[in-house]
């Protein structure tokens, strides 16, 4: 990555509107240099929403969004239902080379060593020998490690994921984690949403509880306690989309 400062992200009051309905509410709090950090909370409370918003991706976004070190840009965000469509005749290859954009453009050649990266890429997510396959012929495991592969090509000091494990098996889970770990230890700044929280609780050493409002941001075993999980599940039911809360 050759990078001298490690990239941050500061927020602050952060909130998101959609309508009249406040989808996050008035979040503030730090993404530190190097941290491997998992946002959990209830469906629709705001988690995939909070990624958009950080990349500028949808409107309706009041508060400070600081990036430093780093602009939102140079952020790999590998998206939840991923923007690629399966049918598209595009092979592996194709896809991992996508990774390259940035460096490259729209029209610029593969270089021998930008093929070289794309091999070693496929070989660090164990798709070897599959560089041809048509993306149709994939299964969702296979798949996601293509999505990976592309990750590993952008080279980012920032990385998103959202629901980077849905539907997956748990062998394609535990390699992928080896590769974000190898990212965390290069020192990236790695933000993950999620709903597993026993795979919160056994690899990510920081967690964001969200549930619309800000529940608890820090070290993961002091987030993820009964009360506050309990709290959250509340505050989930109790919003009634204009950021106020019944208390029942």
């Amino acid at each position: 990555m050759g990078r001298l400062d490690p990239p941050s992200i500061t927020l602050q009051n952060l909130s998101v509107q959609y309508g009249h309905k406040t989808i996050i509410h008035a979040l503030s709090g730090e993404f530190k240099p190097g941290s491997l950090t998992a946002i959990v909370g209830p469906n629709g409370g705001g988690k995939s929403t909070l990624l958009k918003a950080i990349l500028k991706l949808i409107p309706n976004v009041t508060g400070e969004i600081k990036f430093q070190h780093a602009i939102p840009q140079e952020v790999a965000y590998l998206a939840q239902q991923n923007l690629i469509d399966r049918q598209f005749p595009l092979t592996v290859s194709d896809t991992v080379a996508l990774g390259l954009f940035r460096k490259l453009g729209l029209f610029a050649r593969v270089s021998e060593d930008d093929k070289k990266a794309i091999q070693n890429a496929l070989v660090r997510v164990g798709l070897e020998g599959y560089e041809n396959s048509p993306l149709e012929a994939l299964s969702g495991g296979q798949f996601q490690r293509v999505l990976f592969a592309r990750l590993i090509l952008q080279n980012s000091p920032i990385i998103f994921l959202d629901e980077p494990f849905n539907a997956i098996d748990m062998r394609t889970i535990e390699d992928l984690m080896d590769i974000v770990n190898e990212w965390r230890q290069e020192g990236r700044l790695i933000v993950v949403v999620l709903h597993d929280i026993d795979l919160v609780r056994d690899f990510f050493p920081e967690t964001l509880l969200l549930a619309r409002n800000l529940i608890g941001w820090g070290k993961t075993e002091d987030i993820l306690t009964q009360d506050r999980l309990i709290e959250a599940m509340h505050t989930s039911r109790t919003w009634d989309g204009e950021g106020i809360h019944h208390h029942g």
